[in-house]
């Protein structure tokens, strides 16, 4: 009897999107406190582009399957696992990553420490879109930055999926949201959360933030990668904090004086390098509001596998405003 085949996205060498092929591998085998997912969605993340091209190094064993999130089902798991069992549907947000094999394929094998169960009755291509802005949401609030009911928090592009993640788990919290955001999201960031929503195209965006922020802003958070961090630092409060996720290849001016001044943190960190006790205390809050219905992160394009190397094309280029998800 023959390997059983599954279609898969991957790549037998890092370099552009044009690389990443879509044909037959072996479905792997899980090994002793694994578990194998039938796949039924995934989702594209920019931290995917970075890996596949070799900008962000970590292990890729080739043939190496790209992506890290997705939702399926369980249909075998190993001899050391208990707390799951063929037939259960769950997901994953860490695959892809130190050598682990990703998750655009039709079988998966994922540890059993980096799954989660998926709460009845959630649409998995609304889940999968969610996975990774939110956990990251929750890594930058709660382990980085700790924030405290009554703060203000700043996140630049509120209306982008970390950025939606973060205003609803900051409000959540009991912290005092602004955002920064085009015109025509201010009512979805509104709805999110944020008590005041501000256009980050104005000339004048440091000045009225000052204004919104008249004692000061407690955590400064642009998920979009466009750093000011001179600009901002006078708006912080003492012990402000700015948290650095995004802008991969960005360089902006450090105003070491005023920072140290205010007793103010640069903090920075990637989710890919979270450990699995960290994953597992922000999939804890991801269920929790995947099930309540309160994570709302824009949904792009639902795609083909076949087409992911457009997905990440799309990524690289900036032409989609929302998630892209596949089925594989």
């Amino acid at each position: 009897m023959g390997t059983r085949q599954m279609r898969a996205a991957y790549v037998t060498e890092l370099g552009p999107a044009e690389r990443i092929h879509v044909g037959e591998l072996p479905v792997p085998q899980p090994g002793p406190t694994d578990v194998l997912i039938q796949v039924e969605t995934v989702a594209a993340n920019h931290v995917d582009t970075f890996i596949r091209s070799g900008l962000y190094h970590t292990p890729t064993p080739f043939p190496f399957v790209i992506g890290r999130d997705l939702v399926g089902t369980i249909t075998e798991t190993g001899p050391g696992v208990t707390a799951f069992a063929p037939g259960d549907r769950a997901w994953c947000n860490s695959l892809g990553h130190g050598g682990r094999q990703g998750s655009f394929s039709q079988y998966a094998v994922t540890p059993a420490d980096r799954l989660y169960p998926l709460p009845p009755g959630i649409d998995p291509v609304t889940a999968v879109a969610a996975l990774h802005p939110a956990a990251t949401a929750y890594l930058g609030l709660f382990r980085e930055a700790r924030i405290h009911p009554g703060e203000t928090v700043v996140i630049g592009g509120g209306a982008g999926a970390v950025g939606s993640c973060a205003i609803t788990m900051a409000a959540a919290a009991g912290a005092r949201v602004i955002a920064t955001a085009r015109p025509d999201d201010e009512e979805r960031c509104h709805e999110l959360g944020a008590t005041e929503v501000i256009d980050y195209r104005t000339p004048h965006l440091l000045t009225r933030l000052g204004k919104a922020a008249p004692d000061g802003i407690d955590l400064y958070w642009d998920t979009s990668g466009h750093h000011d961090i001179p600009g901002v630092t006078p708006l912080l409060a003492h012990g402000g904090r700015i948290l650095l996720t995004a802008g991969i290849s960005a360089r902006t001016e450090l105003p070491v004086g005023s920072l140290y001044t205010r007793d103010a943190r640069l903090l920075g960190f990637a989710i890919s390098n979270a450990t699995t006790a960290d994953l597992a205390a922000a999939a804890a809050l991801v269920n929790r509001l995947l099930a309540a219905g309160r994570l709302r992160v824009r949904l792009g394009e639902v795609l083909p596998l076949d087409q992911a190397a457009e997905a990440h094309r799309m990524l690289e280029d900036g032409q989609t405003s929302g998630r892209i998800v596949l089925r594989p």
